[in-house]
């Protein structure tokens, strides 16, 4: 008798699959309906009279050189108050729990919004509390989803506004003044180094990812997007900060893929995103997921940015199982191996598989 975990990996089974999600963007995860919801309210309200209707203004998928266009011309233009900053947070949230995402590791850049008297520290405690308003998961079998927050620092920043970032993190980190007080909310874990990889050096930043992890907090990095950002300058600067994870890890030579290794660095990979902004060549089967799949590294798949790519994190497994010929008990281990990548509820997370084994065993 053929194994219920021996199976062609269909997508009830995918969605039912307690997932780990990684490297997920804030902004990139509000989908077109919430961003509609809310451009309808500034509508009433007369704000953002001068942005078209989202549904209209981002229907074309980006490639890399236009992604970035996407946040700094329309959604922070759209999210750029408290109101619509918490109705964005709690959307993505319940976007990635109805997904059978269990255990989520939110990342977002503190934008100040001066206008709406937001600073960089009143953004990241808006997103917390929205966070923190919802239903938390614990580790007593509580199958909901488990939240917490990267802050992400941009290359094309300063180093002092970077450095303010980092400041941000701090006071909202384990242990802080901010955390002894709001005990009932997360905090923030650690930071990521993101953005437009064709602008800034790396090496500015590198004084404060040794601080960080001096203080405690986790790091993580997009590393090798594009080969004008993969030179053997860049990477080996990123990989001496000693980061816990990277991201994306798409132009790397055999010198690169064996100093990640003997570092023992997780990876987040994410199959549509690369695909779909032309980041690599080929089809999914060529993804460079299929050679770290054949190495011991923790990898997370990951969807980066869900509400710009339309592809789940339920989809990224079943794309992974299709194209790279996985059977439903080696897309129960890759979500093993996700677990391995995260910060945090690594204990919780391999109860729930282990629970979900047992129930698709039978």
């Amino acid at each position: 008798m053929e194994s219920k975990l021996r199976r062609k990996v269909d997508q009830a089974f995918a969605k039912a699959l307690p997932k780990v999600e990684l490297h997920a963007h804030l902004s990139g995860s509000i989908s077109k309906d919430t961003l509609h919801k809310i451009w309808t309210l500034k509508q009433a309200e007369g704000h953002c009279l001068d942005l078209d209707d989202p549904l209209m203004a981002l229907r074309e998928m980006p490639d890399i050189f236009t992604f970035f266009k996407i946040f700094d011309q329309y959604i922070y233009k759209l999210i750029d108050d408290k109101t619509a900053l918490q109705l964005a947070v709690r959307s993505v949230i319940a976007d990635f729990e109805n997904d059978g995402v269990r255990y989520l590791e939110l990342r977002t850049t503190p934008r100040q919004m001066a206008a709406r008297g937001l600073d960089r520290r009143a953004y990241v405690e808006t997103v917390l509390e929205a966070i923190g308003d919802r239903p938390t998961a614990s580790g007593d079998g509580h199958t909901g989803i488990e939240v917490h927050l990267l802050l992400s620092i941009d290359r094309r920043m300063t180093f002092d506004e970077a450095a303010e970032v980092l400041d941000v993190a701090e006071s909202f980190s384990y242990g802080s003044l901010w955390h002894q007080q709001h005990q009932q909310h997360p905090v923030v874990l650690g930071i990521d180094l993101c953005g437009n990889p064709m602008k800034g050096d790396v090496s500015v930043f590198t004084p404060l990812f040794l601080r960080a992890q001096r203080s405690g907090l986790r790091t993580t990095v997009h590393f090798a997007e594009v080969s004008e950002s993969s030179t053997e300058k860049e990477l080996t600067t990123i990989l001496s900060w000693k980061p816990d994870r990277l991201g994306h890890v798409i132009h790397v030579s055999d010198h690169i893929k064996a100093m990640i290794q003997d570092q023992g660095v997780a990876l987040e990979l994410c199959l549509s995103c690369n695909m779909i902004a032309k980041m690599v060549k080929g089809e999914f089967a060529d993804h460079h997921f299929g050679y770290w799949l054949r190495t011991t590294s923790a990898i997370a798949l990951s969807t980066d940015d869900v509400g710009v790519f339309q592809s789940s994190l339920s989809n990224e497994y079943l794309i992974a199982a299709e194209h790279f010929d996985l059977d439903t008990q080696e897309i129960v281990s890759l979500s093993y191996r996700s677990i391995d990548a995260a910060f945090k509820g690594h204990d919780r997370m391999r109860s729930l598989l282990a629970t979900f084994e047992e129930k698709y065993a039978q």
